[in-house]
């Protein structure tokens, strides 16, 4: 048997450890996400695969151990299962769906928020040199090592000892850090956190085109935000989030103006008009390719589901 073979042996079984305590602390609480009594840990339970979530990811860390999710950025679909898990470094657009899952055997899933402030100090105390200064991706799916799913499972254990948790939750948590710094996704770990990263610019940047998004974009204005030049900063946004700045702040504008609809049970012109859009033609085009109906009939099915 290769090394390999029975690291996955392993984390496997971990897994199964992990599963049954995130079963029970979320047993008769439905589908979707749960708070826990540790302030950056929550976990998934899902029994419907039909159901697609989109919206704004924040930093993340998140570990399947029961089932398997797909998700989709830009039209690009990967799907990740028990054993792996999804980092995403940034505030991205996405959209997420539960591919394997049952009543008896529903969805499960471990997800802490990232803080890039912990992670700093770690790099600082572990090699300030983060390499290669090419921009990364701000997402990726990847293997879990044993040791990962280890500290996963030990703070989640934590939740029956709450007396406990002040004290031991951040030193596991920094654990869990130290262990995707360690991994083969290090450099994209690295950069979440590193002041004057490519990635960490586009974050900055991204924050700036959530705040104003129902403005006409301009990308030299982001460009020089991003103490980049057009040319440059259009290349890294793009390999960053798989999008271009014209496309991430589309979807920014359709996202909410569904939101609102549901919400504040406005029309789609109000909505349009609402985010930015002066066109109530193409705000109608649009949201159908990206939502798959009119905004209408789009919220109806949002309603009667």
């Amino acid at each position: 048997m290769t090394i390999e073979t029975l690291s996955q042996e392993t984390a496997n079984t971990k897994c199964e450890e992990l599963a049954a305590l995130v079963a029970r602390h979320t047993d008769g609480k439905g589908n979707g996400a749960h708070a826990t009594a540790i302030n950056p840990l929550a976990f998934t339970r899902e029994c419907d695969t039909s159901k697609a979530i989109q919206g704004v990811s924040e930093p993340l860390l998140a570990i399947v151990v029961q089932g398997k999710k797909e998700v989709l950025l830009n039209e690009e679909t990967y799907q990740y299962g028990v054993a792996q898990y999804l980092v995403v470094s940034m505030d991205l657009l996405m959209s997420a769906c539960v591919v394997k899952a049952t009543p008896e055997q529903p969805y499960l899933g471990f997800k802490l928020k990232l803080n890039p402030a912990q992670l700093c100090d770690i790099i600082a105390q572990t090699n300030p040199d983060i390499g290669k200064k090419e921009s990364v991706r701000g997402w990726f799916i990847s293997d879990a090592s044993p040791l990962l799913i280890d500290c996963a499972l030990r703070l989640t254990k934590l939740l029956d000892t709450p007396q406990d948790i002040p004290f031991l939750a951040p030193m596991i948590i920094r654990e869990i850090y130290y262990r995707l710094l360690m991994g083969e996704q290090s450099e994209a770990v690295r950069q979440i956190a590193t002041s004057g990263s490519n990635m960490q610019r586009i974050a900055e940047v991204i924050k700036q085109l959530k705040a104003d998004f129902t403005k006409p974009l301009r990308v030299e204005d982001l460009a020089l935000a991003a103490n980049m030049s057009p040319a440059s900063f259009h290349r890294h946004f793009k390999a960053v989030t798989s999008m271009s700045p014209l496309q991430y702040q589309k979807q920014l504008r359709l996202l909410t103006a569904r939101q609102i609809m549901l919400a504040e049970n406005l029309d789609a012109t109000q909505a349009a008009y609402q985010v930015g859009y002066e066109s109530t033609s193409q705000f109608s085009r649009e949201y159908a390719r990206m939502f798959g109906a009119p905004p209408i009939r789009d919220i109806e099915r949002l309603r009667v589901a």
